[in-house]
């Protein structure tokens, strides 16, 4: 999941060098926080949200099979 979650985001940002993915998991979920260049972090996040949205979609529909809930943190 981790990367899946590295390959979208470098195709989105400037500095692709820059892009990390941590997870953090407990019992019933698991968090993904996913770190860009300061520079990058409209681009990942996107017009009212809508590239953030679209992206956490994605990796909500690839961890249908874990039986744990899938969260995804932009951070800068």
């Amino acid at each position: 999941m981790e990367e899946l979650i590295t390959v979208i985001a470098k195709a989105l940002v400037d500095h692709p060098d820059e892009v990390r993915v941590a997870a953090r998991e407990n019992e019933r979920e698991i968090t993904y926080e996913l770190s860009v260049h300061p520079s990058d972090v409209g681009k990942v996040i996107g017009k009212q949200g809508r590239i953030a949205k679209a992206f956490r979609t994605v990796v909500t529909s690839a961890a249908v099979k874990e039986s744990k809930r899938v969260n995804v943190e932009i951070v800068s």
